[in-house]
């Protein structure tokens, strides 16, 4: 329950600060004077968006707190569910700062709109005059029926079984789209793969052939180098290995005289055995060297393929070609797979749409199953309301689609007196039997679904005399059940209250001002006086009031 509203800095209010009591509590006030100003800051700390031009000072921040009582509404696991602390006495606080930014706080940890949005749907249910219209909602008859049949935690299973199942069409839808994608491209893609494979690349091959190719087409050039090079080193009379030799020999006399010349010994006997072994290599070379025109078109050949593929792909090395083979060979491959997924997605769709169905099916035995007592139960109350031959006729009619709350269509019937046929709930009510019918409907969920605080802004509008005074009374039980808000013009329920505010304004330093108060019986009794009587407070309105107020 709301135990206290803190504003500041908001429209007309410089500041207020209210305590509230369980049971109903009525709020009354001329027209204009302000009433609306706590609703819409009450709605900003439910998370409503707010606007800057709320800021009475434009150069102060606005704050709204709210103070909750929760410790008998289990809402423990909400509170997990939204990552806040949980306490008992819970504080919910919303910041419109000047530059425009909001904040919101919850027992003073910083949140988002969306988890007061949330946990105020469990908290206020604010009912304003233009929310009769609801009435006319099919999601709105539905929800009724489904929190007067217990539906809750069916209904729960049911939205995740569809939220599962639009997940998997979209699924399927998108397979299916890649399915169509990869087919065109399948036969070209089937034939790119087919010239890679038949090219049979190597890493590090394009090297190694162009290497080769060189060598080849030189043949002639390559073995007068090489012969060269062989004549130098190895001629028997001027090679440079002779030469070697000999220096080799003297320095070794040397080193017999004298170890400091080892060293050079050694590195000498290293440098000739090394120019023998190249020696030896280049003659090796030289005889292996052999024209081979048929090799060297063959490998001709090979690196024109290699260049034409590196071309048509876009690519300089055999390593990028491979990879596009690799590539390729998936898309190829990948069109077995994608008909895999496709197939058991679709298996999946059809159990999870038997499941749906199956929920579906029990919502709305359920459903039916409760529409009579449903139907008789808003009948009585709505009965001592003025309307004691009403009747009610609720149809539900089974759909092909799935909907966010089952297949049902649902249809109100109305009928508001005796002989006359049943017709369209949003055609066939005036306004203020729509008043009436939305308190009672209002009566019996408070009741099911056990929601702390109730605000009822003008839902007596349209009715008067006798009629205003069971209302009066339905919202009196209410509130022996729940805590009750009533903002109201009319006096016969403004004397059903537990405590009574009113809000007034008043002009002060070239300003208007807003102010909410708590009255006391005195005041009660002038404050239902004149709206019984009006500015000229009679006698007799007096004598009313207090008889109002037994």
């Amino acid at each position: 329950m709301l135990t206290h509203l803190s504003i500041r800095n908001y429209a007309l209010i410089t500041h207020a600060s209210v305590q509230f009591a369980n049971n109903l509590t009525i709020i009354t006030g001329e027209t204009g004077a302000g009433k609306s100003i706590l609703l819409d800051a009450l709605g900003l700390v439910l998370g409503k968006r707010a606007d800057l031009n709320v800021l009475r000072n434009a150069d102060e921040k606005c704050v709204i707190e709210a103070h909750f009582n929760i410790a008998s509404y289990q809402l423990q696991s909400l509170f997990s569910e939204l990552d806040l602390d949980y306490e008992k006495d819970t504080i919910v606080r919303r910041e419109i700062l000047p530059s425009g930014k909001s904040r919101a706080f919850v027992n003073d940890v910083p949140t988002t709109l969306q988890n007061l949005q949330q946990l105020g749907n469990v908290l206020i249910d604010i009912h304003t005059q233009h929310q009769t219209q609801d009435l006319f909602s099919e999601k709105y008859q539905l929800n009724l029926i489904d929190v007067y049949a217990n539906n809750g935690n069916l209904l729960k299973d049911y939205q995740h079984h569809l939220q599962h199942f639009k997940k998997q069409q979209q699924q399927l839808h998108l397979l299916k789209e890649q399915q169509s994608q990869v087919t065109k491209e399948q036969d070209y893609n089937a034939f790119l793969l087919d010239e890679l494979t038949q090219a049979n690349l190597k890493s590090g091959e394009q090297e190694e052939l162009e290497s080769q190719f060189e060598v080849l087409a030189n043949v002639e050039k390559v073995g007068g180098f090489l012969e060269q090079g062989y004549a130098v080193l190895s001629n028997e009379e001027f090679g440079v290995t002779k030469q070697l030799y000999e220096v080799k020999s003297h320095i070794q006399k040397l080193a017999q005289i004298s170890t400091k010349y080892e060293n050079l010994y050694q590195r000498l006997e290293s440098s000739f055995i090394e120019l023998e072994d190249i020696s030896d290599e280049l003659q090796t070379e030289l005889q292996q060297l052999i024209a081979d025109p048929q090799q060297l078109e063959l490998i001709n050949q090979k690196l024109q393929l290699i260049y034409q593929l590196q071309k048509k792909h876009n690519v300089s090395t055999i390593e990028d070609l491979l990879n596009i083979q690799d590539e390729l060979s998936q898309k190829v491959a990948g069109l077995e797979a994608i008909d895999e997924q496709i197939n058991t997605l679709e298996k999946l769709l059809q159990e999870t749409e038997i499941k749906l169905n199956n929920l579906a099916e029990q919502l709305h035995q359920n459903r039916t199953a409760v529409l009579p007592q449903l139907s008789s139960e808003i009948s009585n109350l709505i009965a001592p309301l003025g309307m004691p031959n009403a009747q009610f006729n609720i149809q539900l009619t089974p759909g092909e689609a799935f909907l966010s709350n089952g297949k049902d269509d649902v249809n109100w019937l109305f009928s508001a007196n005796k002989g006359m046929q049943f017709g369209l709930l949003k055609k066939t009510a005036s306004g203020g039997e729509l008043s009436r019918i939305m308190l009672a409907v209002k009566s019996i969920l408070a009741v099911k679904s056990n929601l702390p605080t109730i605000i009822f802004d003008e839902i007596d509008t349209g009715v008067s005399g006798d009629v205003a005074d069971k209302m009066g009374n339905i919202m009196k039980d209410m509130g022996k059940h729940m805590q009750i808000f009533a903002i109201t013009h009319l006096p016969q329920v403004a004397s059903k209250g537990n405590q009574h505010f009113k809000v007034a304004k008043f002009d002060e330093d070239q300003q208007t001002t807003s102010t909410i108060k708590l009255l006391s019986t005195e005041e009660r009794i002038h404050e239902i006086a004149q709206m019984l009587s009006g500015n000229t407070i009679t006698d007799a309105a007096l004598q009313h009031a207090k008889q109002l107020l037994n």
